[in-house]
């Protein structure tokens, strides 16, 4: 521990109005409510005030100046260790507070009075905290939109509204819903990651929804109509006659719905054989001879 006296930077014969105005000097530039995260102003503080606490004290500074007691105020035999015991043991968020609060270097100084005391009044109506959450979302819940209930740790639940359209990773922010404020101020907000599912057929691009239809030989061959999904029921679908696998369809504004308008289904045909053996298909095809000869690997 230095010396009390060279830490305030007075003499040994200074008054107590000189003490008390080097403090106040020191206090004014040191406090860590104006130095937010600086940890070296943090612990000079806790330093000029462990030596404000001797020589301000009539009897603790008679003591030390006899060598009774040390820089920390503990007994020089047997030690008892009082290491800035009153200057870390203040109130939840000013663990350097002393007993007498700003009082002592704040009087009569209206200019930093004001500072300690909008600092108070800010502490005091100081939101609370945000929480975060993740909510496993079904991909057609996503798209379309639905209302969640998230269980929540401590016993209680949240509604979440899933807006149309949300994305994977997109996050919600529930004003009101986070941790109580420690004073006055309101509520802090739930922050809602979205992670939505896979889904069996559908995947997504943006705003348009892609899906791959199975076709038979004979409807991509003739043609027609065939029942096609889509996020939001099915719609009936017109196979061009003569298409082939890997060719896409696009179905419009089957997409995800949008303030500004709607994204588009695209559907990618993918020709399926019958399942096990099919004599009349076999016989036909083995009297078949196709009017125009063709090699589909011709280019390859």
């Amino acid at each position: 521990m230095r010396d009390p006296y060279d830490v305030l930077g007075v003499a040994k014969t200074a008054t107590p109005e000189e003490i008390r105005k080097a403090y106040r000097q020191l206090a004014k530039k040191l406090h860590p409510d104006l130095n937010p995260g600086d940890k070296r102003a943090e612990e000079q503080f806790k330093e000029v005030s462990a030596a404000n606490d001797i020589l301000s004290d009539p009897d603790k500074r008679k003591r030390y100046d006899a060598g009774e007691i040390d820089a920390s105020g503990a007994e020089k035999a047997p030690p008892q260790g009082r290491y800035y015991r009153e200057y870390a043991g203040g109130e939840a968020g000013h663990p350097y507070e002393s007993a007498s609060g700003y009082a002592d270097f704040a009087e009569g100084d209206d200019l930093f009075a004001e500072l300690m005391r909008r600092s108070r009044e800010q502490a005091r109506r100081a939101p609370g905290g945000d929480l975060h959450y993740e909510l496993h979302v079904p991909f057609l819940d996503a798209v379309n939109g639905a209302s969640k209930t998230i269980t929540l740790p401590q016993g209680g639940t949240l509604e979440v509204s899933i807006p149309q359209g949300v994305e994977d990773g997109q996050i919600l922010r529930l004003r009101g819903k986070g941790a109580p404020s420690r004073g006055e101020g309101p509520p802090g907000d739930a922050l809602v990651q979205i992670a939505v599912e896979p889904h069996r057929y559908f995947t997504r691009e943006g705003d348009d929804i892609h899906l791959e239809l199975p076709v038979s030989i004979k409807e991509a061959a003739l043609g027609g109509e065939v029942r096609t999904p889509t996020t939001t029921g099915s719609v009936m679908l017109r196979i061009p006659k003569g298409s082939n696998a890997g060719d896409t369809l696009r179905l419009k504004g089957k997409g995800v719905k949008r303030r500004h308008g709607a994204g588009d289904e695209f559907v990618k045909l993918k020709v399926v054989m019958p399942m096990g053996p099919d004599p009349e298909l076999e016989a036909f095809l083995t009297k078949w001879t196709p009017a125009h000869e063709y090699d589909p690997r011709k280019e390859m």
